[in-house]
């Protein structure tokens, strides 16, 4: 990916990854990942509500231990909320439903499968990321096998996901420096806590709880005001 073109107009859509293509990254902005579990209907009013405060890039449906068929079922509700607004809707884990559905893309941890098999599946448009816990080499490695996007976590204490990783926000300036690869930062990510993580460079915050607990909207803005600086 090529980021170093000299002007670059960021909207957030389907192709979020592919569209890193500039001179200066653009501003950090949300990846939502859906409720460990929910009712299909209030979640799919809460991503409304949502994506409807602006500033969020990517929605990643998230369903463990349910059957594909609760998981389509989900996606054929909560993907043409996403493509409504233009964000892009992405499944976990598993490149198959992802392609049964037709989402924008996947993600991959390190035990869901490899890049070039999701890429051969999907096709070369499609947005792969992977996740690479505090590891710098896994990060190379997942460029180096035609990932869209890596994603480094846990940052903070989190239920939704526990990570017994805990990197610094120094892998996120060090992966900005090195690669041209958006980078996401995951885990117990709050507004209260995202700054250092939005200084050190996070071209996306990857936040499940800390939107769908309370008010999803003004917990989105609230995100948004951070990443403003």
């Amino acid at each position: 990916m090529n980021i170093n073109e000299t002007s670059f107009d960021f909207e957030p859509g389907p192709d979020f990854a592919e569209r890193f293509r500039a001179e200066r990254r653009p501003a950090c902005q949300l990846y939502l990942i859906s409720p460990p579990a929910f009712d299909l209907a209030t979640h799919s009013e809460a991503l409304r509500a949502a994506l409807g405060a602006g500033s969020v890039a990517a929605y990643q449906l998230r369903m463990k231990g349910v059957a594909d068929a609760d998981v389509l079922a989900a996606a054929a509700v909560l993907q043409p909320i996403c493509a409504a607004a233009e964000v892009a809707f992405i499944v976990n884990d598993r490149a198959d439903l992802a392609a049964a559905c037709g989402a924008d893309g996947v993600h991959l941890g390190q035990g869901d499968g490899s890049v070039a098999d999701a890429r051969a599946l999907l096709g070369r448009e499609a947005q792969i990321g992977v996740t690479c816990h505090a590891s710098r080499d896994l990060a190379f490695e997942a460029g180096e096998a035609g990932a869209d996007y890596v994603a480094f976590g846990a940052f903070y204490p989190t239920t939704t996901k526990p990570s017994e990783h805990r990197p610094e926000p120094a892998i996120l300036s060090w992966w900005t420096t090195i690669s041209q690869l958006p980078c996401v930062a995951i885990g117990g990510i709050t507004p209260a806590n995202a700054a250092p993580l939005v200084a050190a460079g996070a071209d996306f915050l990857a936040v499940s709880a800390g939107v769908w607990n309370g008010d999803p909207a003004a917990n989105v803005r609230a995100f948004a005001a951070v990443m403003a600086g």
